[in-house]
């Protein structure tokens, strides 16, 4: 059996080793390593694929979620509501401008904003709703968009770990998670499902005016060359990592497909067992498996995370210690908060290995350590 993995980007690289080495010694040929041809047809690409107008490429991420908070003129008192149960970057850009997070709770099934939440924390400094869909199940975005409609809010979504997720409406319609929102981000970072070989970001939207000022933003507030309109940044995706994503994004919904069946196997080798909740599913969006994250209930974390290791199978714990509780956000009073949810799920959350190149043999191991250890 082959070693296992949290993420095998290298097996993956290989079985597109001849497309992605000629596509990089073209861009090496070309020597346009910033912007250009190959930035511009990768953007245009990623619209077409998501269904958005407008693919403004970045640096990374968290830059992408900080430009969308400048673009949208957020400022410092201004309050965004956000999880606390998620990466620090979605909230790390709102305190970096001065913009208070509001900490709010989420559903206990798809580990996503809870809409009941999100309403009661509005106050009049609320400007905009930063919903996060966590390990690539989508947030409940129709419940979201139509709280955010009824209180003139806008919605950034952290689309870093659910790229490719279908979204379906209650009267049919079918969109891609980030081209739902005012805003939406997502991240390159190579384990993730659409990765480069090294950093990278991008922002969508529908609105010509907006995307004028996102592209701006990331180009140090520049419409024109030395001419600033707006404070920016620099923050560009780089040519040969667009070379990387464009092949890459042609194999996307392989990709996906791969993990969505490793989840089916997980989901059937634990199906039944009472200490093992597998991911929620819900109907109205297809879950695309960033990660494939199991609640324990009764079940020593810790312990089952050193078993696993000793028997050469890594596992993950996102996230031990949710945001509010981050020491960086005392001064926006996080200690104050009380989100049993969140804190419920931080103490039992683990996730295992899941990514397209995992073989029958490999889960069938990691399944049965995994049932070893719970049923001893």
């Amino acid at each position: 059996m082959r070693p296992l993995q949290m993420v095998d980007t290298r097996s993956q690289y290989l079985k597109i080793k001849n497309e992605v080495d000629a596509a990089v010694i073209n861009v090496m040929e070309s020597s346009q390593f910033i912007g250009g041809k190959v930035v511009n047809d990768f953007a245009a690409q990623l619209a077409a694929y998501n269904g958005s107008k407008h693919v403004i490429p970045c640096a990374n991420g968290t830059d992408a979620l900080q430009i969308a908070m400048m673009a949208l003129g957020l400022k410092a008192g201004d309050e965004v509501i956000t999880p606390s149960f998620t990466y620090i970057a979605t909230v790390e850009v709102a305190a970096l401008l001065g913009i208070k997070p509001i900490f709010v709770e989420v559903d206990k099934k798809t580990f996503c904003l809870d809409p009941d939440a999100v309403e009661k924390a509005i106050t009049p400094k609320t400007k905009a709703i930063v919903p996060v869909h966590l390990y690539g199940h989508a947030a409940d975005m129709e419940k979201i968009m139509a709280i955010a409609s009824q209180h003139g809010l806008f919605v950034i979504e952290d689309n870093a770990q659910a790229i490719g997720n279908d979204y379906t409406f209650s009267n049919g319609t079918v969109k891609k998670t980030g081209s739902i929102g005012h805003i939406g981000c997502t991240s390159f970072y190579p384990s993730k499902n659409l990765g480069a070989f090294g950093d990278g970001g991008a922002i969508f939207t529908e609105d010509d005016a907006l995307a004028e000022k996102l592209r701006m933003i990331a180009s140090h507030g520049q419409s024109k060359r030395y001419y600033h309109d707006v404070v920016g940044c620099n923050s560009r995706l780089d040519a040969m990592q667009a070379a990387i994503l464009s092949i890459k994004l042609r194999h996307l919904d392989e990709y996906i497909a791969a993990r969505r069946k490793a989840a089916d196997f997980y989901d059937a080798a634990f199906a039944g067992h009472n200490k093992i909740e597998v991911p929620y599913r819900h109907p109205n969006n297809k879950h695309v498996f960033h990660q494939y994250t199991l609640v324990l209930h009764n079940v020593d974390r810790d312990g089952l995370s050193q078993f696993l290791s000793e028997k050469g199978i890594p596992s993950m714990i996102y996230y031990p210690v949710p945001a509010h509780r981050q020491q960086m956000f005392d001064a926006f009073g996080g200690s104050d908060y009380q989100l049993e949810v969140t804190d419920w799920l931080t103490e039992r959350v683990i996730s295992l290995p899941i990514h397209t190149e995992l073989d029958q043999e490999q889960q069938q191991f990691i399944a049965d350590a995994v049932l070893e250890y719970i049923n001893k």
